[in-house]
C-alpha cells in the first residue's frame, strides 16, 4: 500500500469534501483508495458485516460527473462512508447485527442514510454492531468480535463498535453511529475517535416505514470521526426536524461549523471524577485530570462539581428495557434460539416492567435532569472521564474497576459516566486525551446543557487545537 494513499485515506473528512469539489481528487480514486484498504485490513478487524463495491464504485463515478460537469455539490459530495449497520440501506443488506436478519434487505433508507445521499455521500458498507445495539462491547452471531485497531485482542466498543473500528483504521472517511446508552461515546474512547452524541431530538429517528411511534427518551444517531470539523460537518447534514418523528427538535439547528471558531475563553467548568459513585481505573483517572486542566490555559475557570447520583443503572436499564421489549419481545417466541444471549436477557428483563416501575423510572429521571441543571446554574460544560477504564479484551467484561467490584450488573458496568447523560436528553461528547501504559487511548468527556451541542464542539474544538490527536495512528492502519 502506498503511502500516498495511507496519506489520502487518513486526510481529514472536510478537507476531501474540499479537494473533491475543487477537482484535486476523484472520488473514484478515493473510494478505490478505501475498498483496498478494507480488503487488505477488515479481515483482522471485522469493522464491516456488508460491502457495498459494486454500487460504492458506480456511484463514485456518478459523483464525479457531476463534479466534472459543475452541478451544485452536496456538503459530503464524493465521500467514501461506512453506515451502522442498525441503519436500513435501500437495496443493501441491513442485518441490525442480528442472525435472524442476516438476509434483509430493506426497501426504504433511514431518515439519516436519506440524509446523507441527499449530501452527496458514497456509502462503502454496512459496520459492525451488537444486536440491535443492545450491548457496550461488539460480539454477535453473525462472526468474529469486532476488534480494536490499536490492539486486536481488545474490543472496539459498541454497540457503534465497526464504526469505530473503520474510522480509526482509516476504512472510510466518515461513519454513522447511535448513542442509546454510550454506544458513540465507547467507541471513541476505546478506539481513540472523536464522537459527539446529540440531545434528544436534534437528530430525528425514522426507520423509513411508518409504524406505530414509540417515545424516543435515550437514543441519538450522529457521527464519529477522528477530528472535531469532521463530525460537525456530518452533523450539520442529519440534524434538523422531520414530521416523521415528531418528538425530533422542531427549532433550527445552530451553525455547528461556525461553533468551532468560536473559542472557549470565559467559560466555566466543573469537574467531576465520580458522579458521587463511580470507580476509575487511576491511569483514566490522571489522564482525564491532567486533560481537564488545559481548558484553564484557554482561559477557563474549573471547579470541582458536587453532582451526586444514585440508582442511575435502575433508571436507565427500566426505560431502555421495556422499549426493546414492546420493539422486539416477541423474538423470544419465535427466534430465541438465534438471539444473543445478551438481547435474550434484556427482552426478558423488560418482560418483567411493570406500569409502576416504568412510571418510577420516569420520575427518577425527572429528579436526575433536576440534579443536572442545577449544576448548569453554576457551569457552562461538565468534564468527567468517558470510561472508566480502556478497551478490554474481546469475550470479556471487566469485574472490578479502580479496586472495586463492578455493580450491578457487569456486562454493563463499565459504561456508568455514559448512561446517565441518555437518560437526561443533554449533548456529551469524547475528546480523545492520552494514552494508557498497555498504549490504548483514554477519553474526556464534555457535557452540555440540553440543546447546547454548540458549546460542546466549541470546547472540543479548543481541546484539540491545543492538544491535537489525529496524528496518532494505530498499529493496524
Amino acid at each position: 500500500m502506498s503511502t500516498t494513499n495511507q496519506d489520502l485515506a487518513f486526510t481529514p473528512a472536510w478537507k476531501l469534501a474540499r479537494m473533491v469539489s475543487q477537482k484535486q481528487v476523484s472520488p473514484i480514486e478515493l473510494t478505490n483508495v478505501y475498498l483496498e484498504r478494507i480488503d487488505q485490513l477488515d479481515s483482522q478487524l471485522n469493522a464491516y458485516l456488508t460491502l457495498n463495491q459494486e454500487d460504492a464504485l458506480a456511484s463514485a463515478k456518478k459523483a464525479e460527473t457531476a463534479v466534472m460537469k459543475g452541478d451544485a455539490l452536496g456538503p459530503l459530495h464524493g465521500l467514501p462512508i461506512g453506515i451502522k449497520d442498525l441503519e436500513k440501506t435501500q437495496g443493501i443488506r441491513t442485518t441490525l447485527g442480528s442472525l435472524i436478519y442476516k438476509d434483509n434487505v430493506p426497501k426504504a433508507d433511514s431518515i439519516v442514510v436519506e440524509r446523507l445521499r441527499k449530501a452527496g455521500v458514497i456509502i462503502l458498507g454496512k459496520t459492525n454492531t451488537s444486536e440491535f445495539g443492545a450491548l457496550g462491547v461488539n460480539e454477535n452471531k453473525l462472526g468474529d468480535h469486532c476488534r480494536n485497531p490499536w490492539n486486536l485482542e481488545r474490543t472496539s466498543g459498541a454497540s457503534s463498535g465497526g464504526s469505530g473500528s473503520a474510522i480509526a483504521a482509516g476504512l472510510c472517511a466518515l461513519a454513522t453511529a447511535g448513542d442509546g446508552g454510550g454506544s458513540i461515546r465507547i467507541p471513541g474512547s476505546f478506539c481513540g475517535l472523536y464522537g459527539i452524541k446529540n440531545s434528544q431530538g436534534r437528530v430525528p429517528s425514522y426507520g423509513g416505514v411508518p409504524g406505530t411511534h414509540l417515545p424516543n427518551f435515550l437514543g441519538q444517531q450522529g457521527p464519529i470521526s477522528r477530528s472535531v470539523h469532521d463530525s460537525a460537518m456530518m452533523l450539520q447534514v442529519l440534524a434538523g426536524y422531520d414530521p416523521r418523528d415528531p418528538s425530533s427538535l422542531r427549532e433550527t439547528p445552530p451553525n455547528f461549523l461556525a461553533a468551532l471558531e468560536r473559542g472557549v475563553k470565559g467559560l466555566k467548568l466543573g469537574w467531576s471524577s465520580n458522579y458521587g459513585y463511580i470507580h476509575s481505573d487511576p491511569e483514566v483517572l490522571n489522564a482525564t485530570i491532567k486533560a481537564s486542566h488545559v481548558f484553564e490555559g484557554l482561559g477557563c475557570s474549573l471547579e470541582e462539581s458536587n453532582l451526586s447520583l444514585e440508582a442511575t443503572f435502575e433508571t436507565w436499564w427500566t426505560i431502555w428495557t421495556a422499549h426493546a421489549h414492546i420493539n422486539s419481545g416477541s423474538l423470544l417466541q419465535t427466534n430465541k434460539d438465534d438471539l444473543t444471549w445478551y438481547n435474550q436477557a434484556k427482552l426478558e428483563a423488560g418482560a418483567e416492567v411493570t406500569a409502576e416501575h416504568y412510571a418510577k423510572a420516569l420520575g427518577h429521571r425527572e429528579q436526575m435532569i433536576a440534579k443536572f441543571n442545577q449544576e448548569f446554574e453554576q457551569f457552562d460544560l461538565l468534564l468527567s472521564p468517558t470510561m472508566p477504564v480502556t478497551a478490554f479484551p474481546v469475550g470479556t467484561f471487566p469485574e472490578t474497576i479502580g479496586g472495586h467490584p463492578v455493580h450491578p450488573n457487569p456486562p454493563y458496568g463499565f459504561m456508568p459516566f455514559s448512561h446517565p447523560i441518555n437518560t437526561i436528553g443533554h449533548p456529551a461528547a469524547t475528546v480523545p486525551c492520552g494514552f494508557s501504559s498497555e498504549g490504548m487511548p483514554i477519553g474526556l468527556h464534555i457535557i452540555g446543557k440540553k440543546g447546547d451541542e454548540s458549546t460542546v464542539l466549541a470546547a472540543s474544538a479548543a481541546f484539540e487545537e491545543a492538544q491535537p490527536w489525529t496524528q496518532y495512528l494505530p498499529p493496524i492502519s
